[in-house]
């Protein structure tokens, strides 16, 4: 708007300069060329010699000299008589010698210049006409070219309204269209103004609500996968659970032997559905929000994943696995919430205990590299007929975890070798000492 006002108000000088120019130049060269001024003289000599003929005017009479019609600021006459000035008539009024001082008698004489002749009442006497005329044409030009200004100015700011109008108008039809469910109608941009940054923003908004319920529908589908895919891992052990309890609870049944391993396959089976519910609760404790309420800490790299990885190997050393791991070398800090970070490595090690073959050793690996802290965790799947499918639940939830601390989490199945990389920012003595 700041813009079209400036752009608008120099057109309209523009348009002033130029009109009032070309009146300028119109002036001198069609009313004030010799022959429009000598024509004029002629009219006012003409008209001055009738009044002073008919009103019986005398030379000194400046009184009844006032009187001509004539008399108006831009004309004035000098009356002389033997060569000295006898009275000034202009402005309204009239003035004779005796009323002037010096200097403005050799002002007067110096300021105008051929005399005629005419007779008063007392004799004969010379005038001088003096037409100022051209200063009230002036006048008229600046006032002709101020109102082509002003309609300019208005001219440029009416395009400019109607172009804003009708891109108001058209961002309310689109919005409109937008509100009734078409959220794939674009909103049109043009300009770099306000109003563009407002529908630049509306824009946003439409692209962040598809994107928003893009991400619900694929949320929606994942959740509507795992259900399927869950309901199918629980019925499988809860069907062999049911059989086993309906044997038990069958009346005459007295092979206690039977019955013992009947109550071992239960129990087996109810872990594993115990296993299942506890991944799925852990599932919906992540992925259940938007965003991770982190407690995040800037710890010691090493010393956080000695911790970590001593309980981890531990646990699986228990399992019956052994454990082949490499530390790093150099120093670095970590910005991590240090409990969550443990829920990422207790369930790739809960994942190890369930498909990990244990006649092979698990593999551990750190570096840092590049500004990162690279952690590798390796083991060879087994080949067990009677194991679960993994739902992937646990992979998923420590991509969301690793997310959350600006890392990263990614994961491959290579043949027989299953491999989960985690990885997160280092921050190194001199960027903390910058970061102070």
């Amino acid at each position: 708007m700041l813009v079209m006002i400036l752009a608008a108000g120099l057109a309209a000088l523009l348009v002033y300069f130029g009109a009032y120019k070309l009146s300028t130049l119109a002036l001198n060269k069609i009313y004030m060329s010799p022959e429009s001024v000598s024509t004029r003289q002629a009219e006012i000599y003409a008209d001055f010699y009738q009044f002073v003929v008919t009103r019986h005017i005398a030379g000194s009479d400046a009184a009844a000299a006032a009187k001509w019609p004539g008399n108006n600021e831009y004309i004035t006459i000098l009356i002389y008589k033997d060569e000295q000035l006898n009275m000034r008539i202009g402005g309204g009024g009239a003035q004779s010698s005796s009323s002037m001082s010096l200097a403005e008698k050799l002002q007067y004489n110096s300021q105008y210049g051929k005399l005629y002749p005419m007779r008063f009442s007392d004799g004969m006497y010379y005038i001088t006409i003096s037409d100022n005329s051209q200063a009230r044409e002036d006048n008229i030009n600046r006032i002709v070219a101020v109102v082509l200004g002003a309609v300019a100015f208005v001219f440029v700011m009416l395009l400019f309204i109607r172009r804003l109008t009708r891109r108001i108008v058209r961002l309310s039809r689109e919005a409109e269209i937008i509100g009734g469910g078409d959220l794939e109608a674009p909103i049109t941009r043009s300009g770099e103004d306000e109003l563009s940054t407002l529908a630049n923003e509306m824009d946003q908004m439409r692209r962040s609500v598809i994107e928003r319920m893009g991400n619900e529908r694929r949320a929606w589908e994942a959740n509507s996968e795992l259900i399927t895919a869950i309901s199918h891992d629980i019925r499988t052990p809860m069907t062999a659970l049911i059989g086993y309890l309906g044997l038990l609870n069958a009346e005459g049944f007295d092979d206690k032997e039977k019955a013992g391993q009947f109550a071992s396959s239960a129990y087996a089976k109810a872990m594993e559905l115990k296993d299942l519910t506890d991944e799925l609760f852990r599932y919906f404790l992540v992925f259940g929000r938007s965003e991770l309420e982190l407690n995040l800490e800037e710890l010691d790299a090493r010393l956080l994943l000695d911790q970590l990885f001593a309980e981890a190997q531990f646990d699986l050393v228990d399992a019956g696995f052994t454990v082949d791991s490499k530390e790093f070398e150099g120093e670095g800090s970590i910005r991590v919430d240090p409990l969550y970070l443990k829920r990422v490595l207790d369930n790739l090690v809960s994942n190890a205990k369930k498909y990990a073959d244990k006649a092979k050793p698990i593999s551990v690996r750190a570096e840092l590299s590049e500004g990162s802290l690279r952690i590798a965790m390796s083991n060879a799947v087994a080949k067990a007929m009677d194991r679960v499918e993994s739902t992937k639940i646990g992979l998923r939830t420590c991509e969301k975890i690793m997310s959350s601390m600006q890392g990263s989490f990614s994961s491959e199945l290579n043949g027989e070798t299953f491999t989960a990389y985690l990885s997160l920012p280092v921050l190194y003595p001199d960027d903390k000492k910058a970061k102070r």
